[in-house]
Protein backbone atom coordinates (compact mmCIF):
# COMPACT_ATOMS: atom_id res chain seq x y z
CA UNK A 1 0.00 0.00 0.00
CA UNK A 2 3.00 2.33 0.93
CA UNK A 3 5.09 1.79 -1.78
CA UNK A 4 4.93 1.78 -6.09
CA UNK A 5 4.80 -1.22 -8.22
CA UNK A 6 8.26 -2.68 -8.60
CA UNK A 7 8.79 -4.68 -11.89
CA UNK A 8 11.74 -6.26 -13.37
CA UNK A 9 13.58 -6.54 -17.37
CA UNK A 10 12.72 -10.42 -17.93
CA UNK A 11 13.11 -9.96 -22.07
CA UNK A 12 14.30 -7.49 -23.99
CA UNK A 13 12.38 -7.85 -27.37
CA UNK A 14 13.82 -5.30 -29.69
CA UNK A 15 14.02 -1.70 -31.19
CA UNK A 16 10.48 -0.36 -31.61
CA UNK A 17 10.76 -0.51 -35.15
CA UNK A 18 12.47 -3.74 -36.04
CA UNK A 19 11.35 -5.97 -38.66
CA UNK A 20 9.04 -8.62 -36.96
CA UNK A 21 8.89 -6.88 -33.86
CA UNK A 22 5.29 -6.93 -34.03
CA UNK A 23 4.91 -10.28 -34.27
CA UNK A 24 6.85 -10.50 -30.97
CA UNK A 25 5.18 -8.75 -29.57
CA UNK A 26 2.31 -10.29 -30.28
CA UNK A 27 3.35 -13.62 -29.25
CA UNK A 28 3.78 -12.45 -25.28
CA UNK A 29 0.37 -9.88 -25.52
CA UNK A 30 -1.66 -12.98 -26.41
CA UNK A 31 0.34 -15.18 -24.33
CA UNK A 32 1.18 -17.89 -27.03
CA UNK A 33 2.74 -20.42 -26.32
CA UNK A 34 6.03 -20.26 -28.49
CA UNK A 35 9.12 -22.40 -26.60
CA UNK A 36 9.26 -26.04 -26.34
CA UNK A 37 9.18 -27.33 -22.67
CA UNK A 38 11.76 -29.54 -22.07
CA UNK A 39 10.24 -33.00 -21.92
CA UNK A 40 8.61 -31.89 -25.44
CA UNK A 41 11.94 -30.89 -26.63
CA UNK A 42 13.44 -34.72 -25.59
CA UNK A 43 10.77 -36.75 -26.75
CA UNK A 44 10.71 -35.41 -30.00
CA UNK A 45 14.50 -36.03 -29.85
CA UNK A 46 13.86 -39.49 -30.30
CA UNK A 47 11.55 -39.70 -33.22
CA UNK A 48 14.49 -39.15 -35.06
CA UNK A 49 14.11 -37.35 -39.16
CA UNK A 50 13.29 -40.29 -41.14
CA UNK A 51 10.37 -42.74 -41.27
CA UNK A 52 12.01 -46.28 -39.64
CA UNK A 53 11.61 -49.77 -41.21
CA UNK A 54 9.74 -50.98 -38.31
CA UNK A 55 7.03 -48.27 -38.74
CA UNK A 56 6.30 -48.71 -42.46
CA UNK A 57 5.91 -52.84 -41.22
CA UNK A 58 2.22 -53.86 -41.80
CA UNK A 59 0.65 -50.78 -43.45
CA UNK A 60 -0.77 -50.55 -47.00
CA UNK A 61 2.50 -49.68 -49.46
CA UNK A 62 1.31 -46.50 -51.58
CA UNK A 63 4.64 -45.72 -52.62
CA UNK A 64 4.26 -46.98 -56.24
CA UNK A 65 0.84 -44.30 -56.73
CA UNK A 66 1.55 -41.21 -58.03
CA UNK A 67 -0.10 -39.28 -54.83
CA UNK A 68 0.77 -35.37 -55.38
CA UNK A 69 0.25 -32.31 -52.77
CA UNK A 70 -1.60 -29.33 -54.39
CA UNK A 71 -1.23 -26.11 -52.38
CA UNK A 72 -0.31 -22.70 -52.40
CA UNK A 73 2.45 -21.43 -53.70
CA UNK A 74 3.39 -19.96 -50.28
CA UNK A 75 2.10 -23.20 -48.44
CA UNK A 76 4.78 -24.34 -45.60
CA UNK A 77 3.01 -27.50 -44.81
CA UNK A 78 1.86 -30.26 -47.02
CA UNK A 79 -0.37 -32.88 -45.03
CA UNK A 80 -2.41 -34.17 -47.83
CA UNK A 81 -2.14 -35.78 -51.00
CA UNK A 82 -4.65 -36.98 -53.75
CA UNK A 83 -4.56 -39.38 -56.83
CA UNK A 84 -7.40 -40.94 -59.29
CA UNK A 85 -7.07 -43.40 -61.81
CA UNK A 86 -10.26 -43.82 -64.07
CA UNK A 87 -11.70 -46.98 -64.37
CA UNK A 88 -14.99 -49.35 -65.62
CA UNK A 89 -17.17 -48.42 -63.29
CA UNK A 90 -16.04 -44.51 -62.62
CA UNK A 91 -13.03 -43.93 -60.60
CA UNK A 92 -10.68 -44.93 -57.31
CA UNK A 93 -9.63 -41.89 -55.95
CA UNK A 94 -7.21 -41.74 -52.91
CA UNK A 95 -7.43 -39.25 -50.51
CA UNK A 96 -4.37 -39.55 -48.11
CA UNK A 97 -3.23 -37.26 -45.32
CA UNK A 98 -0.01 -37.33 -42.80
CA UNK A 99 -0.36 -39.70 -39.62
CA UNK A 100 0.19 -37.52 -36.89
CA UNK A 101 -1.08 -40.26 -34.63
CA UNK A 102 1.66 -42.70 -35.23
CA UNK A 103 4.28 -40.27 -33.74
CA UNK A 104 1.41 -38.28 -31.10
CA UNK A 105 0.58 -40.65 -28.54
CA UNK A 106 -2.60 -40.00 -25.89
CA UNK A 107 -1.01 -37.86 -22.99
CA UNK A 108 2.53 -37.80 -24.28
CA UNK A 109 4.57 -34.97 -23.92
CA UNK A 110 3.89 -34.08 -27.04
CA UNK A 111 0.23 -34.39 -27.22
CA UNK A 112 -0.18 -32.48 -23.46
CA UNK A 113 1.57 -29.59 -25.27
CA UNK A 114 -0.39 -29.52 -28.46
CA UNK A 115 -3.33 -29.81 -26.55
CA UNK A 116 -2.15 -26.50 -24.83
CA UNK A 117 -1.21 -24.90 -27.99
CA UNK A 118 -4.63 -26.30 -29.71
CA UNK A 119 -3.47 -24.88 -33.45
CA UNK A 120 -0.59 -23.19 -35.07
CA UNK A 121 -0.57 -19.71 -35.32
CA UNK A 122 0.83 -17.93 -38.57
CA UNK A 123 2.76 -15.08 -38.91
CA UNK A 124 4.67 -13.18 -42.01
CA UNK A 125 7.71 -15.48 -42.32
CA UNK A 126 6.99 -17.34 -39.32
CA UNK A 127 4.81 -20.58 -37.85
CA UNK A 128 4.39 -20.95 -34.16
CA UNK A 129 3.26 -25.15 -34.50
CA UNK A 130 1.74 -27.10 -32.44
CA UNK A 131 4.06 -29.80 -33.18
CA UNK A 132 7.94 -29.58 -32.70
CA UNK A 133 9.07 -28.94 -36.15
CA UNK A 134 10.53 -32.52 -37.13
CA UNK A 135 7.32 -33.48 -37.31
CA UNK A 136 5.56 -30.27 -38.54
CA UNK A 137 8.11 -29.87 -41.13
CA UNK A 138 9.58 -33.26 -41.59
CA UNK A 139 7.94 -36.11 -40.60
CA UNK A 140 4.26 -35.26 -40.79
CA UNK A 141 4.94 -33.66 -43.96
CA UNK A 142 4.13 -35.13 -47.57
CA UNK A 143 7.44 -33.90 -49.02
CA UNK A 144 7.94 -34.95 -52.60
CA UNK A 145 10.51 -37.95 -52.61
CA UNK A 146 10.46 -39.24 -49.19
CA UNK A 147 8.68 -41.84 -47.29
CA UNK A 148 5.50 -41.29 -45.31
CA UNK A 149 3.35 -42.61 -42.77
CA UNK A 150 -0.36 -41.43 -43.54
CA UNK A 151 -3.89 -42.40 -43.29
CA UNK A 152 -5.48 -43.32 -46.61
CA UNK A 153 -8.88 -43.21 -47.71
CA UNK A 154 -9.18 -45.46 -50.79
CA UNK A 155 -13.29 -44.72 -52.16
CA UNK A 156 -14.83 -45.93 -55.39
CA UNK A 157 -16.89 -43.65 -57.39
CA UNK A 158 -19.14 -44.43 -60.34
CA UNK A 159 -19.24 -42.59 -63.27
CA UNK A 160 -22.28 -40.05 -62.23
CA UNK A 161 -20.69 -39.08 -59.03
CA UNK A 162 -21.94 -41.33 -56.49
CA UNK A 163 -19.76 -42.89 -53.53
CA UNK A 164 -20.40 -46.64 -53.83
CA UNK A 165 -17.91 -48.05 -51.51
CA UNK A 166 -15.04 -46.57 -49.52
CA UNK A 167 -11.96 -48.28 -46.87
CA UNK A 168 -9.51 -46.75 -44.77
CA UNK A 169 -5.86 -48.02 -44.69
CA UNK A 170 -2.39 -47.11 -42.66
CA UNK A 171 -0.37 -46.60 -45.30
CA UNK A 172 3.36 -45.75 -46.70
CA UNK A 173 3.36 -43.11 -49.56
CA UNK A 174 6.17 -41.02 -51.14
CA UNK A 175 4.63 -38.02 -53.09
CA UNK A 176 5.45 -37.81 -56.21
CA UNK A 177 5.48 -33.94 -56.71
CA UNK A 178 4.80 -30.77 -54.95
CA UNK A 179 2.37 -29.08 -57.14
CA UNK A 180 0.65 -25.88 -56.32
CA UNK A 181 -3.13 -24.40 -57.56
CA UNK A 182 -1.70 -22.21 -60.20
CA UNK A 183 0.07 -25.30 -62.10
CA UNK A 184 -2.65 -27.41 -62.27
CA UNK A 185 -5.27 -25.30 -63.14
CA UNK A 186 -2.86 -24.67 -65.89
CA UNK A 187 -2.26 -28.28 -66.92
CA UNK A 188 -5.78 -29.01 -67.03
CA UNK A 189 -6.30 -25.78 -69.30
CA UNK A 190 -3.95 -27.13 -71.64
CA UNK A 191 -0.59 -25.23 -70.63
CA UNK A 192 2.08 -27.17 -73.07
CA UNK A 193 5.17 -26.04 -70.96
CA UNK A 194 3.89 -27.74 -67.74
CA UNK A 195 2.40 -30.42 -69.23
CA UNK A 196 5.93 -31.32 -71.04
CA UNK A 197 7.36 -30.86 -67.32
CA UNK A 198 5.15 -33.14 -65.49
CA UNK A 199 4.57 -35.76 -68.93
CA UNK A 200 4.01 -38.29 -66.44
CA UNK A 201 1.14 -36.89 -64.27
CA UNK A 202 -0.59 -35.35 -66.41
CA UNK A 203 -3.07 -38.42 -67.02
CA UNK A 204 -3.75 -38.82 -63.59
CA UNK A 205 -4.29 -35.13 -62.85
CA UNK A 206 -7.07 -34.97 -65.74
CA UNK A 207 -8.64 -38.02 -64.11
CA UNK A 208 -8.73 -35.91 -61.12
CA UNK A 209 -10.38 -33.25 -63.01
CA UNK A 210 -12.83 -35.62 -64.72
CA UNK A 211 -13.95 -36.57 -60.94
CA UNK A 212 -14.24 -33.54 -60.07
CA UNK A 213 -16.81 -32.53 -62.72
CA UNK A 214 -18.86 -35.38 -61.80
CA UNK A 215 -19.12 -34.88 -57.49
CA UNK A 216 -18.97 -31.20 -58.14
CA UNK A 217 -22.61 -32.37 -60.67
CA UNK A 218 -23.83 -34.45 -57.61
CA UNK A 219 -23.55 -31.63 -55.47
CA UNK A 220 -25.12 -29.40 -57.34
CA UNK A 221 -27.96 -31.49 -58.60
CA UNK A 222 -28.08 -32.51 -54.27
CA UNK A 223 -28.81 -28.02 -53.99
CA UNK A 224 -25.24 -28.05 -51.95
CA UNK A 225 -24.40 -23.89 -52.05
CA UNK A 226 -20.98 -22.73 -53.12
CA UNK A 227 -19.88 -20.15 -50.84
CA UNK A 228 -17.36 -18.65 -53.08
CA UNK A 229 -16.38 -15.95 -50.60
CA UNK A 230 -13.37 -13.31 -51.33
CA UNK A 231 -10.22 -13.98 -49.81
CA UNK A 232 -6.99 -11.74 -49.72
CA UNK A 233 -2.97 -12.24 -49.02
CA UNK A 234 -1.54 -9.60 -47.49
CA UNK A 235 2.02 -8.97 -49.14
CA UNK A 236 5.04 -8.03 -47.00
CA UNK A 237 8.20 -5.54 -47.81
CA UNK A 238 11.66 -6.54 -46.73
CA UNK A 239 11.07 -5.21 -42.93
CA UNK A 240 7.74 -6.82 -42.45
CA UNK A 241 5.78 -4.44 -42.96
CA UNK A 242 2.29 -4.77 -45.29
CA UNK A 243 3.20 -3.81 -48.48
CA UNK A 244 -0.39 -4.15 -50.54
CA UNK A 245 -3.29 -6.46 -50.10
CA UNK A 246 -4.03 -8.37 -52.96
CA UNK A 247 -7.32 -10.36 -53.92
CA UNK A 248 -6.83 -14.79 -53.84
CA UNK A 249 -8.05 -15.85 -56.95
CA UNK A 250 -9.68 -19.47 -56.55
CA UNK A 251 -9.48 -21.64 -59.99
CA UNK A 252 -10.95 -25.18 -60.80
CA UNK A 253 -7.77 -26.93 -58.98
CA UNK A 254 -8.87 -25.49 -55.82
CA UNK A 255 -12.69 -26.93 -56.14
CA UNK A 256 -10.72 -30.16 -57.17
CA UNK A 257 -9.23 -30.56 -53.67
CA UNK A 258 -11.86 -29.24 -52.02
CA UNK A 259 -14.12 -31.68 -53.65
CA UNK A 260 -11.52 -34.75 -52.77
CA UNK A 261 -11.21 -33.31 -49.18
CA UNK A 262 -15.31 -33.75 -48.84
CA UNK A 263 -15.65 -36.85 -50.44
CA UNK A 264 -13.25 -38.46 -47.80
CA UNK A 265 -14.60 -36.86 -44.95
CA UNK A 266 -17.96 -37.80 -46.01
CA UNK A 267 -16.65 -41.56 -45.89
CA UNK A 268 -15.05 -40.63 -42.55
CA UNK A 269 -18.49 -39.60 -40.98
CA UNK A 270 -20.03 -42.67 -42.78
CA UNK A 271 -17.64 -45.02 -40.75
CA UNK A 272 -17.73 -43.11 -37.22
CA UNK A 273 -22.07 -43.00 -37.65
CA UNK A 274 -21.78 -47.24 -38.46
CA UNK A 275 -19.50 -47.75 -35.52
CA UNK A 276 -21.94 -45.65 -33.82
CA UNK A 277 -18.88 -43.26 -32.58
CA UNK A 278 -19.58 -40.20 -30.54
CA UNK A 279 -18.50 -37.56 -33.26
CA UNK A 280 -19.02 -33.77 -33.51
CA UNK A 281 -20.77 -32.96 -37.15
CA UNK A 282 -20.45 -28.94 -38.37
CA UNK A 283 -23.32 -27.60 -39.37
CA UNK A 284 -24.80 -24.58 -41.04
CA UNK A 285 -27.99 -23.67 -38.70
CA UNK A 286 -31.23 -22.65 -40.29
CA UNK A 287 -31.90 -19.34 -39.94
CA UNK A 288 -34.18 -17.18 -37.80
CA UNK A 289 -37.58 -16.61 -38.73
CA UNK A 290 -36.47 -12.94 -38.42
CA UNK A 291 -33.47 -13.11 -40.96
CA UNK A 292 -35.65 -14.68 -43.48
CA UNK A 293 -38.26 -12.15 -42.79
CA UNK A 294 -35.42 -9.82 -43.41
CA UNK A 295 -33.65 -11.18 -46.26
CA UNK A 296 -37.27 -11.71 -47.91
CA UNK A 297 -38.23 -7.97 -48.18
CA UNK A 298 -34.53 -7.14 -49.53
CA UNK A 299 -34.90 -10.18 -52.29
CA UNK A 300 -38.50 -8.33 -52.81
CA UNK A 301 -37.06 -4.74 -53.32
CA UNK A 302 -34.79 -6.29 -56.00
CA UNK A 303 -37.43 -8.05 -57.65
CA UNK A 304 -36.48 -11.49 -56.49
CA UNK A 305 -37.48 -14.14 -54.19
CA UNK A 306 -36.72 -16.81 -51.74
CA UNK A 307 -39.17 -20.07 -52.57
CA UNK A 308 -38.91 -23.18 -49.21
CA UNK A 309 -41.61 -21.27 -46.79
CA UNK A 310 -40.94 -20.85 -43.41
CA UNK A 311 -38.14 -23.98 -43.93
CA UNK A 312 -36.00 -22.83 -47.34
CA UNK A 313 -33.74 -25.83 -48.51
CA UNK A 314 -30.51 -25.80 -50.11
CA UNK A 315 -31.30 -26.00 -52.92
CA UNK A 316 -34.15 -22.99 -52.82
CA UNK A 317 -30.61 -20.85 -51.69
CA UNK A 318 -28.86 -22.63 -54.85
CA UNK A 319 -31.69 -21.48 -56.76
CA UNK A 320 -31.67 -18.18 -55.50
CA UNK A 321 -28.09 -17.52 -56.35
CA UNK A 322 -28.21 -18.74 -60.00
CA UNK A 323 -30.82 -15.79 -60.09
CA UNK A 324 -28.80 -13.36 -59.10
CA UNK A 325 -25.54 -14.77 -61.10
CA UNK A 326 -27.84 -13.99 -64.41
CA UNK A 327 -28.38 -10.85 -63.13
CA UNK A 328 -24.63 -9.68 -63.35
CA UNK A 329 -25.00 -10.95 -66.97
CA UNK A 330 -22.24 -7.98 -68.67
CA UNK A 331 -23.07 -6.85 -72.59
CA UNK A 332 -20.03 -6.13 -74.69
CA UNK A 333 -19.25 -2.44 -73.77
CA UNK A 334 -19.46 -4.16 -69.78
CA UNK A 335 -22.52 -2.31 -68.95
CA UNK A 336 -25.17 -3.74 -66.97
CA UNK A 337 -27.42 -5.34 -69.42
CA UNK A 338 -31.09 -4.79 -68.32
CA UNK A 339 -32.05 -7.45 -65.76
CA UNK A 340 -35.03 -9.75 -66.74
CA UNK A 341 -38.26 -9.83 -64.25
CA UNK A 342 -36.77 -11.76 -61.59
CA UNK A 343 -33.10 -11.22 -61.43
CA UNK A 344 -31.29 -8.15 -59.99
CA UNK A 345 -28.92 -5.81 -61.19
CA UNK A 346 -25.29 -4.75 -59.68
Amino acid sequence: RRTQAVGRVIEVLGEPMAPGIEIEVAIRNFQIPHVWPPDVVTEAATLGNAVSNRAKRGRLDLRTLPLVTIDGEDARDFDDAVYCEPNSNGWRLFVAIADVAHYVKPDNAIDREAYLRGNSVYFPDRVVPMLPEILSNDLCSLKPDVDRLCMVCEIDIGRRGKIRDYRFHEGVMRSQARLTYTEVAALVGGDSVLRKRYAKLVPHLMGLHALFTALHRVRVQRGAVDFELPETRFIFDDYRKIKEIVPVERNVAHRLIEECMLAANVCAAELLRSRKMPIPFRIHERPTAEKLAALRELLGELGLSLAGGADPKPQDYADLLAAVEAGLALDSDGDATQPEPGTVQS
